[in-house]
């Protein structure tokens, strides 16, 4: 028999034997049910975590990591600015920018767009927006030339591709003899991106910002600076320390601030799914209150015989804390290894249902991201394990108690 006395007896009550198939096809329900649980909460945890870093990535490579602008829309001086906020060693680029709202008229539609100024060669190390260009590229942006670049959905929205030309038409007008019309201005379009948002691809329109100055009528201000750090996730701390540097008034923003509601809604979602789905985890492991007592209720012989031959309470005890422990310790591998199984092809299922349902689970028009992700913590999975693996031992307390308290004369008289 194998040791210590008390794993060996709950292995072999644990094994199917001619007598007790039943019993033993109870507890492989039991183990089967906390391994469904557990891979359930490790891919819906999984694909939560893959969602927050994806977007997370694709709202980075559009937006910048902070920004600050002038108290009044505008900000004078931004060349003294742009030092001050370099020298910070936890910068990493800055770039100046102007931006406001207008009106894109195109062969096929008019879409109202937020336009970006911004200057292409800084632009390149505050965001990843360059490396999203499909057709043409942001080079083309050169002052006095009034080409633009705008987003694939947008650009089939109005009908026009590379090389076309639309009219962009702003709310500050100008007076003619016939009263006050908009200004407007013809632009070249000089690339076509793809952030894979739908909030950007069909909403974001990017042109110099010589030409934003001229057509916004900023001179030589801008709306302020973008600025990319070392470390995006130290972006509020020190986007402050570098606004309490420049000794003037400013308004700051960062991308968790820009976001704020989107990414506290994630984290409360996944709060509140991972209770639900752990209750989920609990009944599994609960099952095994059930099948420990009509295992004690089925060898109440064989415990009164071990208790006759020298067995103490105690040991009876371990023994059946041992086999729903054994139940826990096996629903919880399986699990882990199922759930970390679908969790890193969850994308190729997904496509493969979708092929065989005929529609969509994220539509691009709904959800920032029209992919699903995945991303596997390792924290997460232990975290998993460790609270399946406690509810099923705890789950063990009550019918190994009722074991351990069989009386030997009793269970025998029938016998």
């Amino acid at each position: 028999m194998l040791r210590p006395f008390e794993l060996g007896m709950a292995l072999r009550y644990f094994r199917a034997r001619s007598k007790n198939r039943f019993i033993s096809f109870i507890s492989l329900i039991s183990v089967v049910g906390i391994a469904i649980a557990v891979a359930v909460l490790i891919v819906v945890l999984s694909v939560m975590n893959g969602f927050e870093y994806e977007v997370r990535e694709k709202i980075l490579n559009v937006v910048s990591h902070a920004a600050i602008t002038g108290w009044n829309g505008r900000l004078e001086d931004h060349a003294i600015v742009e030092d001050l906020i370099a020298a910070n060693p936890d910068t990493a680029a800055v770039a100046r920018f102007i931006e406001g709202q207008g009106m894109l008229i195109g062969e096929a539609d008019i879409k109202g767009v937020e336009i970006r100024g911004i200057d292409p060669a800084a632009e390149f190390k505050a965001s990843g927006i360059a490396g999203l260009v499909e057709q043409g590229s942001l080079e083309s942006l050169q002052p006095g030339e009034f080409r633009i670049v705008i987003g694939r959905e947008l650009a089939e929205l109005l009908g026009v591709g590379l090389g076309d030309r639309l009219i962009l038409m702003i709310s500050q007008g100008i007076t003619t003899p016939a009263g006050l019309v908009p200004r407007m201005r013809r632009f070249e379009i000089g690339g076509i991106f793809h952030a894979g948002m739908y909030e950007y691809d069909r909403g974001l329109a990017l042109i110099n910002v010589a030409d934003a100055a001229r057509l916004f009528q900023f001179g030589d201000a801008v709306s302020g600076v973008r600025i990319a750090f070392v470390d995006p996730l130290r972006a509020p701390t020190s986007v402050r320390t570098v606004a309490r540097s420049l000794g003037r008034d400013v308004y700051i923003t960062d991308w968790t601030r820009q976001h704020a509601n989107f990414f506290r809604s994630i984290q409360l979602t996944k709060s509140i799914i991972f209770m639900i789905l752990l209750l989920v985890v609990a009944v599994a492991a609960f099952n095994i209150v059930s099948t420990l007592v009509m295992v004690v209720r089925e060898k109440r012989a064989e415990i009164a015989i071990l208790r006759t031959i020298g067995a103490s309470p105690m040991v009876i005890l371990r023994i059946f804390m041992s086999q729903g422990a054994l139940i826990g310790l096996v629903g919880t591998g399986l699990g882990v290894v199922l759930g970390i199984a679908i969790a890193a092809n969850i994308a190729w299922i997904v496509a493969l249902l979708e092929r065989l349902l005929g529609f969509r689970f994220l539509a691009p028009d709904v959800y920032f991201i029209s992919d699903f992700p995945s991303q596997i913590r390792v924290g997460d999975v232990i975290e998993i394990a460790v609270i399946a693996f406690l509810l099923a031992f705890v789950s063990t307390v009550y019918p190994a108690w009722r074991a351990a308290a069989i009386a030997p004369a009793e269970a025998l008289r029938h016998e």
